[in-house]
């Protein structure tokens, strides 16, 4: 009596396929939408780099001394553990680049409002953006905007200002900035002044302060209306602020003033652009979950293309501020969904480098570890399908169970046996061995769904008997 399965016709995996390739009905896209177009007269971005480059030539100056002269083991690079030099490394720096002091401070605060290098407690290391300086116009421009963004860290008030007033200015230059680009060219600055303070109007009406305390009754001695309170910077005047902003704006490269006039460089009227796209995209949220917290957004995206998910993703991160949103696409990450992960990571590709930091903290977790390091693989420069080769072994076999959790409850069972085409092993022993060995807490779960799913019964059992080893802690 002869059995009607071939003894080996199936254990033997096909050639393993990286982590990142999807089987074609997850990964067909629709037709790409053209991408919106700057406005006319705007520079190639080559030409836009270069003159980011151009700008920032200082600040890259001190980056990569700090990258040759702190590196491990050379001495702290800050005084406080928080971004401000040292003396000694300051002065360090001036004799080795032939500058001031003051220079140097300035050129540091620069780079690492940039991204051009990064402070970990009392040392310094380079950022991403330094290493790809001169090879990668999309980083030097994200850099720059970087700097943009922070224009008002970059160079501080004047002493003696209200903080409030200074704060209602920083609020209301978002508004300045769009009617200069609008204007398409030099603007008053007796006009820029106008349309501040009525920004600034309109900040303190939105702020409706209700007062606390006992209601009295009408028509009590003392129902009469209280004056109403002084508000905080209601009597400062606004031109010192607009001056400041503006020459901070032109401190970084984003406008140039002179004549009593203001006119956005061409980076600037490309930054604010971009930023106006940005605010369009929020506005214009395809799937409604713009107000979602980010466990339901992603949850809303599962069953979008990817294309779709994307401009979604755009859409929540852009009206969050990116630290917290971040933060928020992270702790869904460590939830108990394997497919809200693997989405979290693919909305983080969409933040890219401001979300560097946040994952790289999030390396030694063993949960987002895998997700982490494919992460900032791509992240640094590796071809997406070249990226799993940063995984070990035991890492690519984690990844490869958290991924058959996710197809097995969210998937089609014909899905999940077209992962066992992703898996690293070359056999099926050698999968379910390390399979059994990796310690993944779905892993029972995920090998009964692939039992029930595969239509050879000769591999259904060999999977069948390794989930109840692993459930019954044997070998």
């Amino acid at each position: 009596m002869t059995s009607r399965i071939p003894r080996d016709s199936r254990l033997r995996l096909v050639r393993p396929r990286p982590l990142a390739a999807a089987p074609p009905a997850m990964n067909q896209r629709p037709p790409r939408r053209a991408a919106p177009r700057p406005p006319e007269g705007t520079p190639a971005r080559s030409e836009l780099a270069r003159m980011a480059r151009s700008g920032l030539a200082d600040a890259a100056r001190v980056a990569r001394w700090a990258d040759n002269a702190l590196g491990p083991g050379r001495g702290d690079a800050t005084a406080d553990g928080k971004a401000t030099l040292s003396d000694a490394t300051a002065d360090e720096a001036a004799r080795d680049l032939g500058l001031t002091v003051a220079q140097v401070r300035a050129d540091w605060d620069t780079a690492r409002l940039a991204g051009l290098v990064e402070v970990h407690g009392g040392s310094a290391r380079p950022g991403w953006r330094l290493r790809a300086w001169n090879r990668d116009d999309s980083a030097v421009l994200r850099g720059w905007v970087a700097l943009f963004d922070a224009w008002s860290l970059a160079h501080p008030e004047p002493a003696g200002q209200e903080p409030a007033a200074v704060a209602e200015v920083v609020s209301a230059m978002p508004q300045v900035l769009s009617f200069l680009q609008l204007s398409a060219g030099p603007v008053p600055v007796a006009q820029l002044l106008d349309l501040l303070e009525q920004r600034v109007t309109e900040l303190r009406t939105e702020r409706c302060e209700v007062p606390y305390g006992p209601r009295l009754e009408p028509g009590s001695p003392q129902s009469a209306p209280a004056a109403p309170a002084p508000d905080a910077g209601t009597g400062t005047p606004l031109g010192p602020l607009l001056d400041w902003a503006l020459h901070a704006l032109a401190a970084v490269g984003a406008l140039t003033c002179g004549d009593g006039q203001a006119t956005l460089t061409p980076l600037g009227s490309w930054a604010v652009w971009v930023k106006l796209e940005q605010i369009c995209v929020a506005a214009q949220s395809p799937a409604g979950n713009i107000e979602q917290s980010a466990e339901n957004m992603l949850r809303g995206c599962a069953q979008l293309r990817p294309n779709a998910a994307r401009a979604e993703y755009r859409a929540w991160l852009a009206a969050r501020p990116v630290g917290s949103a971040v933060a928020e696409l992270l702790g869904a990450a460590r939830g108990d969904d394997a497919l809200l992960r693997g989405l979290a990571f693919e909305a983080l590709r969409v933040v890219g480098a401001p979300a560097e930091p946040d994952v790289r903290a999030v390396v030694e977790e063993p949960t987002l570890r895998p997700y982490a390091l494919l992460w900032l693989a791509e992240h640094e420069g590796a071809d997406p399908e070249d990226a799993h080769e940063v995984l070990t072994r035991h890492e690519a076999t984690w990844l490869w169970v958290d991924t058959a959790a996710a197809v097995a409850d969210h998937g089609e069972a014909p899905l999940l046996v077209r992962h066992l085409e992703a898996a690293v092993q070359p056999t099926v022993p050698a999968l379910l061995d390390e399979v059994r060995a990796v310690g993944h807490p779905r892993t029972v779960q995920v090998l009964v769904a692939l039992a029930a799913a595969h239509p050879d019964p000769a591999l259904a059992k060999a999977v069948r008997r390794a989930a109840f080893q692993v459930h019954t802690g044997g070998s």
